[in-house]
C-alpha cells in the first residue's frame, strides 16, 4: 500500500512539475521574477476585482433594450475571449471586458438620449471597432505611446491610480456626494465600519507579505459583510433569504442559462449614415484613449516595460484590445477595453499572460452562475482598489517637477482623471495642455506630428462632450 501510494504521489508530482515547467516556459514566468502560484493567485484577484462587470454591464445595457440575460451572455463571452487572447497571444497580465462608462454612453446618451435605434447603435460600435482594428494594425497607437513624454506617462499612471482609489472609496460608501463640498465623508454606519475592518485586515496581510493577500482580503471582507445584509438589509452585502442550506444549494436564483437571443442583432449598413458619424468617432476615440492610458499607467506603475522603456508586448496587446472591441457588437454589448482592475492582480505580483488567462477562464462558468457574484459585495473589492491606487501612484516621484512645462501636463493628468471621473477626458485635457504649453513656450518643434493630430482629436472629443 505504501509503495503504491509513493508511486502515485511521484507520478502526480512529475505531472505537476511538467505542467509548471510548460507554463513557466510559455509565459516566461521565471524570467519576470514570478511563480506559477503567484500568477494564478493574481489572476483570481484580478477576476474578483473586476467580476462586477458581469452584473453591472447588463444592468446598464438593459436600459437600452438589450435583455439582461442576453447582456450577461455577451459580457461573459467578450471577457472570456478577450482576456484569454490577451494572455495567450499578447502574454500580458491585463484583463479585457466591456468598458464601464462607454456602456453608459451607449445606453443613455446614444440609444435613450439621441433615440438611435438599438441595432444601428450596435452597428456604430462595430464600425468603431473596425477603425480601431485598422489603427492597431497600422501601429498608430504605438506611435502615440512613443510620442508621449515620460513625465506625462508618469502623470497618467498616478491619475489612474487616484481614480481607482476614488472608485474604491465610493464603492465602500466611505466618500459620498456633498452639495456643500462636492464630496465628503459619510457618517459611520455598519457598512463603513465593515469596510474599515476589511481594509485594516487587507493592509495587514499585504504588509506581512502573506501570499494571496489581496484575494484573501476580499474573501475576509465578504465574510465580514454578511451580517450587514442579514441584520441591516441595506443591499450592500449578500445574504440568502432562506436559512436552509439544502434550499440554498438548489436556489433557483443561483442558476441562469445563457441567452444568445441578441447575438447578431446588428444593423451594419444603417450605421453608415452621416448622422451617426459623430457617435462612431466618440466610440473610437474614447476606446483609443482609455486603452492607451490604461496600458501606459499599468506599465509605468508595475515596470512592465521592455528594454526600450515601452510597455511590454504593446503591439500584440493593442491587437487583442482592438479585436475584443470588434467582436463586442455582434455578441450584443458595448465595446470591450482593457481594465483598470488588472492593477489588483499586478499588485498581487502577477507579471505575465497567465494572469489574464486565469481571469478569462474564470468568466466562463458565469454563463450559468452569474447570480453567484452577489456573494462579493462592493465593499469587499474596495480595499483592494484603494491599495491598487496607492501602488499605481508610485511614479509621482519620478516626475520632473522643476520643469514647469513638463510638470503641468503631468499634474493635469493626475488631477483631472479622477476629478472628471473619466480617463478619456482627463488624458485628453492633459494632452491638449502639453501641446499648448510647448507652443507658447516656443518649443513646438519638440512636439511630434502625431501628438498634434491626437491633440486636435482630443479637442473635438472634449467639445463633443460639452455640447
Amino acid at each position: 500500500m505504501n509503495y503504491q501510494s509513493n508511486v502515485a504521489a511521484s507520478a502526480g508530482s512529475q505531472e505537476k512539475s511538467w505542467l509548471h515547467g510548460f507554463l513557466d516556459r510559455f509565459f516566461e514566468i521565471s524570467r519576470y521574477g514570478s511563480t506559477v502560484r503567484t500568477e494564478i493567485i493574481a489572476g483570481l484577484t484580478t477576476f474578483l476585482a473586476a467580476s462586477y462587470v458581469i452584473v453591472v454591464n447588463p444592468s446598464i445595457l438593459q436600459h437600452a433594450g438589450i435583455p439582461f440575460s442576453a447582456g450577461v451572455t455577451a459580457t461573459v463571452l467578450v471577457s472570456f475571449i478577450g482576456s484569454c487572447a490577451m494572455g495567450l497571444y499578447a502574454r500580458s497580465p491585463i484583463l479585457v471586458a466591456p468598458g464601464m462608462g462607454i456602456n453608459a454612453l451607449f445606453a443613455y446618451t446614444m440609444v435613450i438620449g439621441a433615440k438611435v435605434p438599438l441595432e444601428i447603435a450596435l452597428g456604430c460600435v462595430l464600425w468603431a471597432g473596425v477603425l480601431f482594428t485598422i489603427l492597431a494594425v497600422l501601429n498608430l497607437r504605438t506611435a502615440v505611446i512613443e510620442a508621449i513624454p515620460a513625465d506625462l506617462r508618469y502623470g497618467i499612471a498616478c491619475g489612474i491610480g487616484l481614480f481607482i482609489a476614488l472608485i474604491g472609496l465610493e464603492n465602500a460608501k466611505f466618500i459620498v456626494a456633498n452639495p456643500d463640498t462636492i464630496v465628503g465623508l459619510t457618517s459611520f454606519n455598519p457598512v463603513t465600519l465593515t469596510f474599515i475592518a476589511g481594509f485594516i485586515v487587507t493592509v495587514a496581510l499585504v504588509v506581512r507579505r502573506v501570499p494571496g493577500a489581496m484575494m484573501a482580503g476580499m474573501i475576509i471582507t465578504t465574510l465580514l459583510a454578511i451580517p450587514i445584509g442579514r441584520w441591516w438589509g441595506d443591499g450592500s452585502a449578500f445574504w440568502p433569504d432562506t436559512p436552509d442550506l439544502h434550499t440554498l444549494v438548489n436556489w433557483d436564483g443561483l442558476f441562469a442559462a445563457p441567452d444568445f437571443s441578441f447575438v447578431g442583432k446588428i444593423d451594419v449598413m444603417g450605421a453608415l449614415q452621416v448622422a451617426y458619424a459623430p457617435f462612431i468617432f466618440v466610440f473610437l476615440f474614447t476606446n483609443f484613449v482609455e486603452a492607451l492610458s490604461t496600458f501606459l499607467g499599468l506599465a509605468e506603475a508595475a515596470n512592465l516595460k521592455d528594454e526600450d522603456g515601452m510597455p511590454r508586448n504593446v503591439k500584440e496587446s493593442m491587437h487583442v484590445d482592438a479585436v475584443a472591441a470588434l467582436i463586442s457588437a455582434p455578441l450584443g454589448t458595448s465595446p470591450a477595453t482593457v481594465y483598470l482592475e488588472s492593477g489588483a492582480g499586478i499588485q498581487q505580483g502577477g507579471r505575465t499572460g497567465l494572469v489574464a488567462l486565469v481571469s478569462g477562464l474564470l468568466f466562463l462558468p458565469f454563463l450559468f452562475l452569474s447570480p453567484l457574484l452577489s456573494l462579493v459585495p462592493a465593499i469587499a473589492t474596495a480595499p483592494v482598489l484603494i491599495l491598487t491606487g496607492l501602488f499605481m501612484s508610485e511614479p509621482m516621484g519620478r516626475i520632473n517637477w522643476s520643469s514647469i512645462e513638463d510638470a503641468i501636463p503631468a499634474f493635469l493628468a493626475i488631477v483631472l482623471i479622477p476629478l472628471t471621473f473619466s480617463i478619456t477626458l482627463g488624458l485628453s485635457l492633459a494632452i491638449i495642455g502639453f501641446v499648448v504649453l510647448k507652443l507658447v513656450a516656443g518649443k513646438a518643434r519638440e512636439v511630434r506630428p502625431v501628438m498634434w493630430f491626437v491633440a486636435v482629436l482630443a479637442a473635438i472629443l472634449v467639445m463633443q462632450v460639452q455640447y
